[in-house]
């Protein structure tokens, strides 16, 4: 085709179709074989434009196959989760959640059909449905990472999940009992689960580090608990023991001499028996399930009057607060904790404001302690100043 100096276009060519609509075709860099553009176009001057375009993106390497993206949705999704190397709970909540959440917008179209004005779209319509902000960001996330293996295989050029702030939430304050109250609801609840509330509250472990104790993992001499595994519970049922997270996981955590008489009792009357024993078994001697837990647990928590918002996860949270406000530092929060960031030891840390007035108090006994006593200072109106 000739431009207006009479010469032929050195890449592409434009044509008018019996439509009236305007068509780009180009040469395929891959394939060398001449190709239209995805779409036609109302004038000429628009069709010479996206030509001058696609020739420029090509030139910059920046040019990506527009078929490449025609694989559909879900095949991608399935065989994306299947690659992924995943514990099998953490494999079991994804492909809930994308099954649930993900599919049924997503699944029959094909990976380039998924832009970022849908996915705003869609997570506006989950939002709206009443899902829990967590699950809709969970969502977000894991649609985030598929699409940034599409983009890895070449399938897009730039993943569509570019939503500011979707992709976190803020988690809203959680209840923090007063030793008191940790004690108030160990007194009210079964006394085969007595000591879990104790442990939870004062050595901070989760409830599946607590249900996958044995008895070789308490040393009364030392005054320790190790955690060496936790339990886990699938959909189906089955339960089954993990290695942490991370290495941090791995831990001996101090507890309180004043726990030793809870525990020793807890292990002469509820434990199993053996090393390998559990220290936390239902009442007919099975391994312990949140679910079995759960009557339990509301009970107690009602008869000792604590607020109805507390989950038993809070006992962990109440443990961290309380060894902060004991003077922990960050890296002691973290072992005990099982952290390998500082992150969440620094939230407690923060949290505790008259730790901070206690540093405060001990400054000011510094400062009379070495002779640096504010001595009293002419206000502006004073005669005597300067």
């Amino acid at each position: 085709m000739a431009n207006k100096q009479g010469r032929r276009r050195s890449f592409g060519s434009v044509r008018q179709l019996p439509s009236g609509r305007w068509q780009v075709r180009y040469r395929d860099p891959e394939t060398g074989q001449l190709r239209p553009a995805e779409k036609t176009y109302p004038t000429k001057t628009d069709a010479q434009a996206a030509l001058t375009h696609i020739e420029s993106d090509i030139a910059r390497g920046h040019w990506s196959d527009p078929d490449a993206g025609a694989v559909n949705f879900e095949e991608y999704a399935v065989a994306w989760l299947r690659d992924r190397k995943l514990a099998d709970r953490t494999r079991e909540r994804n492909e809930s959640v994308i099954r649930l959440h993900i599919l049924p917008t997503f699944g029959a179209g094909n990976v380039a059909d998924v832009s970022t004005a849908r996915v705003r779209s869609w997570r506006g319509k989950l939002l709206a449905a009443g899902v829990g902000e967590p699950t809709v960001v969970k969502a977000y996330q894991l649609l985030r990472a598929l699409m940034n293996t599409a983009v890895d295989d070449e399938l897009i050029r730039r993943n569509p999940c570019r939503i500011k702030g979707a992709d976190h939430y803020d988690v809203p304050e959680r209840p923090v009992l007063t030793v008191a109250e940790v004690f108030a609801v160990a007194d009210s609840i079964a006394p085969r689960y007595r000591l879990l509330v104790l442990l939870a509250a004062f050595t901070t472990l989760r409830f599946g580090e607590l249900a996958a104790l044995r008895r070789r993992d308490i040393n009364l001499g030392a005054l320790t608990v190790t955690v060496r595994r936790a339990q886990a519970e699938l959909q189906n049922g089955r339960l089954f023991d993990k290695a942490p997270k991370s290495a941090a996981g791995v831990r001996s955590v101090s507890f309180p001499a004043e726990l030793l008489d809870e525990i020793t009792r807890h292990l002469e009357h509820f434990a199993a028996p053996g090393s390998e024993g559990h220290i936390f078994v239902g009442p007919q001697g099975g391994q312990l399930r949140r679910s079995n837990f759960r009557d339990d647990w509301v009970q107690a928590r009602k008869a000792a009057g604590v607020t109805a918002e507390l989950h038993f996860h809070d006992l962990r949270h109440t443990g961290n607060t309380l060894a902060s406000t004991a003077g922990a530092s960050t890296r002691e929060l973290m072992t005990r904790m099982g952290h390998s960031s500082s992150r969440a030891a620094l939230i407690y840390q923060h949290m505790t404001s008259d730790r901070d007035r206690a540093i405060a108090d001990r400054l000011g006994a510094m400062i009379r302690g070495g002779g640096g006593a504010a001595s009293e200072q002419p206000s502006e109106k004073d005669p005597a100043g300067p």
